[in-house]
């Protein structure tokens, strides 16, 4: 038995009233075994009968909210999203993307069935601006060149620009103002991927007077394409291989600060975007929970990054849907994410304040179907930024993040508290807005570490896409065009899904929650 199907089989949720897995399939396992098979598509049948009669009828408590969770529906609806994105292809490929008929379709599936289960439905339209690399982006030194999307990437948010300057490392991470006290105005800042998350290495870097900004990864991780919460005043090369950055590090410590050229164009991108915001009818509407999920996708159908968690949304929303709660419940799913956060920035700061004061938490899903998988909360305890956050985020966001660890620890699933909302989740748009918060993430892109493997079984290397494999994953991967349905595991998206439905229902009857 391999590692990640013992884990399984020791975290079977067995929370009363819920499903029992009774079964593992082989890791990384991507479609249900039993999809291709008569009595398996009985069985489907079957569960999406019951799923209705869930949708139906309220329910009386977490548990039974929980047992109405079911992998069939689940990848039911997770296979539309797939199919929307193969119905509106851009250049060849499948996509969901910002701005692209894929995502309209998106929000137009979301809106519907969200209408026919009985919540108000507003579909909130702004305009999105981003900037995107064009022609051939170059980095190198004189003895050097490295390869754009191979080697390193253009952090989304960048600045164009041409730039030809030795580079210099800040003193420590780059994390705060003093690491830079020596650093000389006009040098490239070198920074290895810190603590903090990448927009602050960058604005650090940039009040030090940095001309441009080369982030690299870590050992035992592998270049990606960065994402900046606020737009950078510099070219951010971000976040480039390993390699590269221990390569220009060791040649300044041996005394000779190598000259890199840096050569960013950039086009502009812009047009209507739009969130899907559906309001139940029951709880108090000056006691609002937020749960959200992003709804774009970026470089193709998006399947895992974010399908997967705006399905677990609807998911649990859609049987909810009957079910009188304490607080108002809320569902958004937001446009724009994966360029900016976009969607979530922009409802959190066009909210009059009044409004924005009715919200008494928020619940983030993002990613929830990784085949070889962590199992994240998103708690701002752990933000390497929580300084930027008004006071009360942190302590009051603990009841969320303790439902998650509940649901997972009573059932010997391990779970840890993480910190993926600063580099572009949405939760991190409420908690600069105040609003306590928590989420879920199965982890995406690459790598895995020992201590994971320990935890959660599986292998080293990506999370999903080629396992094992440390090429980056599929997910913020340009021209790969492979997270489709196949990068997605259903028995952790029903895992994952069921812990939402748990937290969603605690959280709408929870009447100690205050702001």
């Amino acid at each position: 038995m391999n590692a990640i199907c013992a884990t399984r089989l020791a975290g079977a949720v067995t929370l009363a009233g819920a499903l029992v897995f009774s079964g593992c399939s082989r890791a990384p396992s991507l479609v249900p075994s039993s999809a291709s098979s008569p009595s398996g598509q009985r069985a489907a049948v079957a569960s999406n009968s019951s799923q209705t009669a869930c949708e139906q009828h309220a329910v009386q408590n977490a548990a039974q909210l929980v047992a109405c969770i079911r992998q069939a529906a689940l990848w039911q609806r997770l296979s539309q999203f797939q199919e929307i994105a193969d119905d509106n292809p851009v250049d060849g490929h499948p996509s969901r993307d910002t701005g692209t008929p894929g995502y309209l379709a998106s929000v137009n599936h979301v809106a519907s069935l969200m209408r026919s289960a009985g919540y108000h439905v507003t579909i909130q339209r702004y305009m999105y601006h981003a900037l995107v690399p064009t022609g051939s982006p170059v980095l190198g030194t004189a003895a050097a060149e490295y390869g754009f999307d191979r080697d390193w990437f253009a952090a989304r948010g960048s600045a164009p620009g041409r730039v030809w300057a030795p580079v210099q490392p800040p003193a420590g991470e780059g994390c705060a103002d003093r690491d830079f006290a020596r650093f000389e105005r006009g040098s490239v800042a070198l920074m290895q991927r810190g603590s903090c998350s990448l927009s602050t290495q960058v604005e650090n870097a940039q009040r030090a007077g940095a001309a441009a900004a080369i982030v690299y990864a870590a050992p035992d991780g592998a270049p990606y394409e960065g994402r900046l919460s606020q737009p950078a005043a510099i070219p951010v090369a971000g976040v480039a291989a390993y390699s590269l950055g221990a390569d220009l590090l060791a040649q300044y410590r041996s005394g000779k600060a190598p000259r890199v050229h840096l050569a960013l164009a950039m086009k502009s991108r812009s047009g209507p975007d739009y969130n899907v915001i559906a309001d139940s009818p029951y709880g108090d509407p000056n006691r609002v929970v937020v749960v959200d999920a992003h709804l774009d996708s970026i470089y193709g159908a998006g399947m895992l990054d974010n399908a997967s968690g705006s399905t677990t949304a609807l998911e649990v929303a859609l049987n909810i849907a009957k079910t009188p709660t304490h607080n108002h419940l809320r569902f958004i799913w937001f446009g724009g994410e994966e360029l900016g956060l976009f969607g979530s920035i922009y409802y959190v700061f066009h909210l009059p304040q009044d409004q924005l004061k009715r919200i008494i938490f928020d619940e983030d899903v993002d990613v929830t179907a990784t085949p070889n998988f962590d199992i994240l909360i998103a708690d701002p305890r752990f933000a390497g930024d929580v300084h930027y956050f008004p006071p009360n985020v942190v302590p009051e966001s603990k009841p969320g993040n303790d439902y998650f660890a509940d649901f997972f620890s009573r059932d010997g699933v391990v779970s840890r508290p993480a910190w993926f909302g600063n580099d572009g989740t949405d939760s991190n748009s409420f908690s600069l807005g105040g609003v306590p918060n928590t989420g879920i993430l199965t982890n995406q892109d690459c790598c895995k570490r020992p201590f994971e493997l320990a935890l959660w079984g599986g292998f080293r290397g990506n999370y999903e896409g080629k396992i094992p494999s440390f090429d980056g994953g599929c997910v913020d991967m340009p021209r790969r065009w492979c997270d489709n349905l196949s990068n997605n595991d259903p028995f952790v998206l029903e895992l994952a899904s069921k812990a939402v439905a748990y937290v969603t229902y605690e959280l709408a009857n929870d009447p100690t929650l205050d702001r």
